[in-house]
């Protein structure tokens, strides 16, 4: 919401300053979001009179002025527009001066070989208006030399504040400077509302068919008005705001909108067919708004409409077939109450926004209806002409008027300051709450926020100052506090410290993505009613998407090596998994003298880091089994699955499928993986201490072993069986090499492994370290593996 310095104070008696209010609006909850001074743009443009023009030598379109600009010394300019003439007052642009609607930087510059020292100026070039025909004309008598800004009054600052969504009430200029004077930074003016006698009755007659859309619906003709250009201060006013103004009937809707926090909207009058009701939309009708756009509406939306037509999106945005326009002489203004929650689902359903929506749904003053249409037939009358009809009225608005009882020690109960009874009796009627001598209080109708006590505490403790509240402590026991962090996110905490230390990038990303991005993961489960955007619509089934993006954008800034993880929820059928993704794409080792090519990642890369972190997270490493992975998102011969049994899946991990690699836009080599939080087994408690490191007092042995299998049979099933052939003395076993070639069948591999033989109480014998081995070999060959000869 933005409101220029001048406009506040046409309703605020104040002689604050600007960093005054400024710092008042940010201390009572009114976030102040930026200033501008509007006249700044226009620093370098003043008023000038053309002396002289003479067409160009070299171009038939333009025209050589010689222009006046207040400095004594007469400048020669080089003009193209029609109007352009020897007399003419206008707006000069010296050289230096930045034209706001292009930012480009005025010099002195040759044109079709004539030089031209700066510009005459269009209102669409310093935006102050649509206007391109011609160069401004200014009357004769404007003083030559002068700033523009400062003769046009345009030297008056604008405040953009923040407005939450509770805070409906300042949604209009008038909502703010009440608060202001609250605040004590002035007094709040009485409000002028015209007593608009008129003994013509209404051409048409309205009616709300819709009491839960639209419970009442006011409005009034006005008959033989002049729509034109709006006056210049209602157009100032508009632009500072960041309106364009439209023509005198349109600005003067917005005007009262941000004024008093209450939308209007003109119908012009030879345009309707019969009366205009509020109704039910019917499903399938159809609407060419303001905006240029169709919408098809549902029956839970509601609309005005008349015998015909649909013309209006109740509360959101007027439609294109019954707008004024220059040829309008007759009007009818409308001013209804919709239901804040009607709006809010029919903006959300058709995804459409406007400054009408923003009011009416956080709840526009129901009182202020008949008020409301008075000051706008007033300004209709004295700024267009015509004369008004009486009001017509249909339904009623929703005036139910709150009352409770408040005690004033509530707010040193709840906010833990003391303001003096008579001081909090003040704060409230000035913002417009009644209150009677037992502290009955009335809530405004203009609050729709304030329910209770508690409300009523908020407001004076935000008027009297929260830097008034004292800081104080929170209670704590004495002695050291109890740890409160649970086994979930101490295993978080411990996976995300080991994915840091491994050289890992942590990334946060949106739990939530497009169906189509859902889809390529195996579809969401879970999808948002009412999302962000359509982008943002399916709760995400994996971890991986996300990450996806997030390496995308850095490879396309040059990152040569992503390596990403990232700890969070993926949304399934049967709730929420807990899960760690990580993502490696691009270069594992950079390109050096050795090799002269860079190393890209691998499945085997991947697997590294998920045992590295399933380690550091308490799972039995030594104890995982390889298998094949389930998703159809790895590719089928580069990925596995790590598991505890066949059945408890702890982690998938390898490249992704190819096609996978292509949807997701991401230049690969890429590999990645999903740890599943939640199937690591807890870790057992056994006491704060570790136990002492004690080495083995003997050597160990190292025996190698060369095994002819098939090729289909899984290198962790052989280790797995070696492993389990003699576990007293068997404490590692390794595979160092793989071979297929000569000597052996397609269908074969020969598997070297390294078995690591750890003595006990004394060293193997000969015969015992003989014994260990026919173990081995004969548990490989159960395993379907036989000793190479």
């Amino acid at each position: 919401m933005k409101v220029s310095l001048s406009w506040l104070k046409d309703h605020l008696e104040t002689e604050a300053s600007l960093d005054q209010i400024v710092d008042a609006l940010t201390r009572i909850g009114l976030e102040v979001e930026g200033v501008e001074d509007p006249s700044a743009k226009l620093g370098g443009f003043r008023i000038a009179r053309i002396l002289t023009a003479a067409p160009h030598p070299q171009a038939d379109k333009l025209q050589v002025l010689t222009v006046d600009s207040g400095d004594g010394t007469p400048l020669q300019v080089v003009c193209g527009a029609p109007n352009a003439r020897a007399g003419l007052v206008g707006i000069f642009g010296q050289p230096g001066a930045i034209v706001p609607s292009n930012g480009m930087e005025l010099r002195v510059a040759a044109i079709r070989g004539v030089e031209s020292n700066g510009m005459m100026c269009s209102l669409r070039e310093l935006e102050l208006g649509e206007s391109h025909d011609g160069i401004v004309e200014l009357p004769a008598d404007a003083p030559i030399g002068t700033l523009y800004a400062e003769h046009a009054g345009l030297a008056d600052p604008v405040v953009d504040v923040a407005i939450t969504p509770n805070r409906q009430d300042c949604m209009g200029v008038r909502g703010i400077a009440r608060d202001l004077a609250a605040a004590g930074l002035g007094k709040l003016k009485p409000l002028d509302v015209p007593a608009i006698k008129a003994k013509t009755p209404a051409p048409l007659g309205i009616a709300t068919l819709d009491p839960e859309g639209c419970p009442a619906f006011f409005a009034r003709a006005v008959l033989g008005v002049t729509n034109g250009a709006s006056p210049d201060w209602m157009q100032r006013r508009l632009l500072s705001v960041g309106q364009r103004p439209i023509s005198a009937l349109v600005d003067i809707t917005n005007y009262v909108m941000f004024d008093l926090g209450r939308p209007l909207h003109v119908y012009d009058l030879a345009k309707l067919t019969g009366g205009l009701v509020a109704r039910k939309a019917t499903a399938g009708e159809s609407v060419l708004a303001l905006n240029g756009k169709s919408y098809t509406l549902d029956e839970t939306m509601t609309v005005i409409a008349d015998d015909v037509h649909v013309h209006d999106i109740g509360g959101i945005m007027g439609g294109e077939h019954s707008g004024a326009s220059e040829a309008t002489t007759d009007v009818l203004i409308e001013c209804a109450y919709f239901t804040p929650e009607a709006i809010a689902r029919t903006g959300g359903k058709l995804g459409l926004t406007s400054d009408a929506r923003a009011r009416f749904e956080r709840g526009v003053d129901p009182a202020f209806l008949a008020d409301g249409l008075a000051i706008a037939t007033r300004l209709v009358t004295e700024i267009c002409g015509g004369k008004p009809t009486q009001a017509i009225e249909a339904g009623e608005p929703p005036l139910g008027r709150h009352t409770f009882r408040y005690d004033p020690a509530a707010t040193q109960r709840i906010a833990g300051i003391e303001v003096p009874a008579d001081r909090q009796r003040a704060i409230l009627q000035s913002l417009g709450f009644g209150i009677d001598g037992s502290w009955t209080l009335s809530v405004p109708s203009w609050r729709r926020d304030v329910d209770g006590v508690a409300d009523i505490v908020e407001e004076i403790v935000r008027i009297e100052g929260l830097d008034s509240v004292p800081s104080v402590a929170l209670p704590r026991a004495d002695g050291v506090a109890r740890p409160t962090a649970t086994p979930e996110q101490k295993l978080e905490r411990a996976m995300r410290r080991a994915a840091a230390a491994r050289g890992l990038d942590e990334a946060i990303t949106w739990s939530f993505l497009s169906e189509a991005d859902a889809d390529a993961f195996g579809g969401a489960a879970w999808t948002l009613a009412n999302p962000i955007s359509a982008d943002m619509k399916a709760m995400r089934p994996s971890m991986l998407p996300g990450l996806a993006a997030a390496a995308r954008r850095n490879r396309a800034r040059g990152a040569s090596s992503v390596r990403l993880f990232e700890i969070g929820r993926r949304y399934l059928k049967d709730g929420e998994r807990p899960t760690l993704g990580l993502l490696l794409v691009g270069d594992r080792a950079a390109r050096d003298w050795r090799s002269g090519k860079a190393t890209g990642f691998d499945a085997l890369d991947a697997k590294a880091e998920v045992v590295a972190l399933l380690t550091a997270a308490g799972a039995p490493a030594d104890r995982l089994q390889v298998m094949e992975a389930t998703a159809p998102i790895w590719h089928p011969g580069r990925s596995a699955s790590l598991r505890l049994g066949p059945k408890t899946i702890l982690a998938e991990l390898g490249e992704l499928h190819p096609s996978l690699l292509k949807t997701l836009d991401l230049d690969g080599p890429a590999v990645a993986a999903e740890i599943y939080l939640d199937a690591i087994p807890a870790r057992r408690e056994s006491g704060r201490m570790r136990p002492a490191f004690a080495p083995p007092a003997l050597q160990a042995v190292t025996r190698d072993f060369a095994f002819v299998a098939p090729r289909t049979l899984p290198a962790d099933s052989l280790l797995r069986a070696i492993r389990g052939a003699d576990k007293a003395a068997i404490v590692d076993v390794a595979l160092f090499d793989i071979f297929g070639g000569a000597g052996l069948a397609e269908d074969e591999a020969s598997l070297a492994v390294a078995v690591t033989l750890q003595p006990g109480e004394k060293s193997f014998t000969d015969a015992e370290l003989q014994a260990i081995s026919a173990k081995i070999v004969a548990a490989a060959a159960k395993a379907g593996a036989k000793l190479r000869g």
